[in-house]
């Protein structure tokens, strides 16, 4: 079992957590805009060793409360299932980023329980010709419905994320995102603490993206990323 690289100390990953992050190499998704090209490619091979980087946290476990396992795409990889249980065989907890093409590997590692968390990137308005032109390729957005619903559904904690692209999302569009994901009710841990954040608009940083005309993409303003963040808080908490 090997990944692609790894980030061995990381606060933003995942939220409230000290993580190791796992990359996993590897996409079937296309977008112009993505600034892991590499990755998603399948330029970088999966050659370090999962074993040898757990036996680098043997003694770390008190610091490091868990793994992030993302791409690329894990959900393709055919080893996840195996990356995982080593990891929580080892004591941790186990965030996984996803795409949300493959609910079914999705739903099986929930309902298996190997999971604690689970981020999904919805990439722009759930409208086909849009999807399809976010994504680069022709996509099942069945698929990607049925994995939030399966988010929505769950126990586990989770997230949803959306990259605010200019050309590819407006704030019409996370308006609409926003709509489709609202339904769900707030789960708070022990403590009274809400379990996760629901829904997250990330600016854009146009650099090493696919295609290269997405390198000369102006960004969004901070004021029109404050008014994005501001509709999430106020719609979905």
């Amino acid at each position: 079992m090997r990944v692609a690289g790894c980030l061995e100390t990381s606060l933003l990953d995942w939220e409230g957590k000290v993580s190791c992050v796992l990359f996993l190499s590897g996409c079937n998704f296309r977008c112009p805009w993505c600034q892991n090209k590499d990755l998603a490619l399948g330029k970088i091979e999966n050659k370090i060793s999962v074993k040898e980087i757990l036996q680098k946290f043997k003694d770390k476990k008190n610091w490091v409360d868990g793994f992030v396992i993302t791409g690329g795409e894990p959900a393709l990889n055919k080893d996840l299932k195996n990356i995982i249980l080593e990891i929580r065989n080892n004591g941790f907890l186990v965030k996984v980023d996803t795409n949300g093409s493959r609910p079914d590997i999705i739903k099986d590692i929930i309902s298996s329980g190997l999971v604690d968390f689970v981020s999904m990137d919805i990439k722009t308005a759930l409208n086909k010709e849009k999807y399809n032109a976010a994504c680069g390729i022709e996509v099942d957005l069945d698929a990607i419905n049925k994995t939030i619903d399966i988010l929505l559904n769950s126990s586990i904690g989770y997230s949803f994320r959306t990259t605010a692209v200019p050309g590819i999302v407006s704030i019409e569009d996370i308006e609409e995102i926003i709509k489709r994901i609202s339904s769900a009710k707030s789960q708070k841990d022990v403590t009274g603490r809400a379990k996760y954040k629901r829904y997250v608009v990330q600016k854009f940083i146009p650099h090493n993206t696919l295609s290269e005309e997405y390198i000369k993409i102006k960004p969004y303003s901070e004021k029109e990323m404050e008014r994005m963040e501001e509709m999430c808080y106020a719609e979905v908490f």
